[in-house]
């Protein structure tokens, strides 16, 4: 535990200090903001699993359900070594103000196994996938708990689950995930959903601050999904992208590097990108700290804490990932007049486009590309000028903003629906 977290507390402890912020700036109801304090359900399970080599390993996997007010459930599930019950309950608790700040009828849910899946076979993680969704079944259903891919979970493992769940009942049911195949049932756009809402506020954000796009410098920490997808869209807008990093390192160019190359190096060759032939190599603290317009935290968590946020010379932190700047970090960050795009409004693309791809589902009449790209600026557009109107009326930050919209409309819903018995 690092000396910030350790004087901070926990990542869920954090959450709700965030949550206290914003609470202080609402009338709201104490007895359902006290509700809201605590997750509705958490799920612990043990996963055996035969490895390839003939040996058994027992993992650990959670379902965290933390509110259920305004409709099903609605997380991903993530499979990394760093997984815990701490960090399940509170990204939890983020995707339900996440889902609420975009209006969309779901509630907050996250799940995970801890396990290292770049280690593992796809055998291996077929069958760690299966015996998971077997265990936490009677908690999870399309108008219960509808999953979803996050970190090292992709549309293959979506897959798996959408069929292991449909064995269990005797018939298909696509609705159970979303980030899924087309072929079964997926929607398009959704695998670049998270990275093209992230423009989409960016773009807003850029308008707002009178940067222009066209000449602004870009700096991505994480290279996976999201993180290559938002600097395809701004490569394509004419952005200047002069670093990338993954979990290995990175890659710098001043002059802007050619990312549609090395997107493509990436998917043939799976290497390091520091190896890379346009540019020089960085390490991900570095990127951190790289002059430039903006910059996107999109790998884990953490990242920009109160050690280095000093050395952040962004004009715009937007957040792809959960929760990648910690409370110290942001509080030196608005101290030297950074704009942050907050990740519960950043990193919404996601859940947006899963919504239109389970309603979809349920309908059994799917969209083209064009109405679900068109729907989710409408979405990410309306709700960043929200959280902008919200930051002006009552003079908070883009964070607090942003938490206020989303927990307001969860204890209205909660006081309406009452407490049960």
């Amino acid at each position: 535990m690092s000396e910030e977290t350790n004087k901070q507390g926990s990542l869920f402890q954090q959450v709700l200090m965030q949550m206290d912020i914003a609470a202080q700036h609402l009338d709201l109801d104490p007895i359902f903001l006290e509700k809201l304090r605590h997750p509705k359900r958490s799920l612990i399970v043990s996963i055996p699993i035969l490895m390839d080599d003939g040996h058994l390993e027992v993992f650990t996997g959670y379902r965290i359900q933390y509110d259920m007010t305004r409709g099903p459930a609605k997380g991903g599930i993530r499979y990394h070594p760093q997984v815990n019950l701490d960090e399940m309950i509170a990204l939890a608790a983020l995707m339900t103000w996440k889902c609420a700040l975009v209006n969309i009828p779901f509630s907050g849910a996250k799940g995970g196994v801890r396990c290292n899946a770049s280690n593992m076979s796809a055998s291996e993680l077929e069958r760690i996938t299966r015996r998971f969704i077997s265990e936490i079944i009677l908690v999870i259903g399309p108008q219960m708990d509808i999953t979803a891919p996050d970190m090292y979970t992709n549309e293959k493992v979506m897959a798996w689950i959408m069929d292991t769940y449909s064995m269990h009942v005797g018939y298909s049911v696509p609705e159970i995930v979303t980030g899924k195949p087309i072929s079964i049932g997926g929607t398009q756009g959704r695998k670049e959903a998270t990275g093209l809402g992230l423009v989409f506020t960016i773009l807003e954000a850029a308008r707002y601050l009178k940067i222009n796009v066209n000449r602004a410098k870009v700096a991505v920490q994480g290279f996976g999904n999201v993180g290559a997808c938002a600097a395809k869209s701004l490569d394509d807008h004419g952005a200047r992208i002069v670093a990338v990093s993954d979990s290995k390192g990175g890659i710098y160019n001043e002059k802007g590097l050619a990312i549609k190359k090395l997107i493509q190096y990436k998917e043939r060759t799976r290497g390091p990108l520091m190896e890379f032939e346009d540019g020089q190599p960085i390490s991900n603290e570095e990127l951190l700290s790289l002059p430039c317009d903006i910059l996107i935290p999109a790998a884990i968590g953490s990242q920009i804490t109160g050690e280095n946020a000093p050395k952040v010379q962004a004009k715009v932190v937007a957040e792809g990932a959960n929760a990648p700047v910690t409370m110290e970090g942001h509080k030196i960050l608005m101290e030297k007049g950074v704009f942050i795009i907050p990740d519960i409004l950043g990193s919404a693309g996601g859940v947006t486009v899963s919504y239109f791809e389970w309603l979809q589902g349920i309908q059994k009449y799917f969209w083209t590309l064009a109405q679900v790209n068109s729907k989710l600026e409408e979405i990410m557009s309306s709700s960043f000028r929200q959280v902008m109107r919200v930051c002006m009326a009552k003079k908070v930050d883009t964070r607090t903003a942003a938490l206020m919209i989303g927990l307001e409309r969860v204890v209205e819903a909660a006081k309406l629906r009452g407490l049960y018995p």
